[in-house]
């Protein structure tokens, strides 16, 4: 049995499946959700009527919300909850390096600890539980939420002890998923026109060298298929991409590709609202 109460806000495409894994793992857990609590709240655990309930109740809160202003705004709650019985606020959002450095000194200067946590494998590694974690924050912080990242993910890696290298991490990730997907969205078009077999053209590519995760996994379960169903939104990964770019900025590194790449995600988002993200495909083939 797991002793501490832990708190999760947010309970979208990717926190309602991790919160569900935490209460399945027996972690007494009270859970908040601005769109509907108790429609979403999974099985077990207790219902918070905002944030500043879940930190009252929680010594350990977790954050799992769609952007930047979303976090700041549910951090500073928790900062200032009265009764606060929270400590620790760990962010699996994804929200850019400069906003998390922005949390972090918000929660500091209310005595709490910021564990900059994103994390990667979509809606069905948050359902399996098999998430990739990218923490950076103080080690004995993470070392003390291991049992609770252990119900969650399949992998936890520490990658810096400064805010803001979690986050990071993660951008860097999706940039290289995003241009995964639109490389092999160009590449398959082209193998089309010459009459080679959607299907086929991935078996050989994925026995060959210029395999990657969306030939691997995208394209034959979400893009072969027309479900176009991989629960990650392009909004999403065209907001990540943009958040890469100006952290590239920031950093003064090269820039060519990503150029390129923000230019087509913006392109097929705007022209797509609401879409899946594997539908990156259909736009580029002129299939919308």
């Amino acid at each position: 049995m797991n002793t501490a109460t832990y708190g999760f806000v947010g309970l979208g495409q990717m926190g309602g499946p991790m919160a569900a894994n935490l209460a399945a793992a027996d972690f007494d857990l009270i859970v908040h959700d601005a769109a509907g609590t108790a429609e979403r709240a999974p099985a077990g655990a207790r219902i918070g009527d905002s944030a500043a309930a879940v930190a009252a109740a929680a010594e350990v809160v977790f954050l799992s919300l769609p952007d930047a202003p979303i976090v700041a705004a549910v951090a500073g709650e928790i900062a200032v909850a009265p009764d606060r019985a929270a400590n620790v606020v760990v962010d699996l959002s994804t929200i850019g390096i400069a906003a998390a450095g922005t949390v972090a000194e918000t929660l500091a200067a209310a005595g709490m600890t910021y564990i900059d946590a994103p994390v990667s494998g979509g809606r069905m590694g948050a359902e399996k539980g098999t998430l990739t974690v990218m923490c950076a924050g103080p080690a004995p912080a993470i070392d003390g939420l291991r049992p609770a990242f252990d119900a969650v993910a399949g992998a936890v890696f520490v990658v810096g002890e400064r805010p803001g290298q979690g986050q990071a991490m993660k951008l860097l990730n999706n940039f290289l998923s995003a241009v995964a997907m639109t490389a092999t969205s160009e590449a398959v078009a082209f193998g089309l026109a010459q009459g080679l077999d959607f299907a086929t053209m991935l078996d050989v590519v994925n026995v060959s060298t210029g395999q990657n995760t969306a030939t691997r996994d995208k394209f034959p379960q979400r893009v072969l298929t027309g479900t176009y169903d991989s629960g990650f939104a392009m909004a999403l990964m065209t907001k990540d991409v943009a958040l890469y770019r100006d952290s590239v900025a920031q950093a003064r590194t090269p820039d060519a590709i990503g150029a390129q790449i923000a230019k087509v995600w913006h392109a097929a988002d705007a022209a797509n609202p609401g879409a899946d993200f594997t539908r990156i495909f259909a736009h580029i083939t002129g299939q919308e």
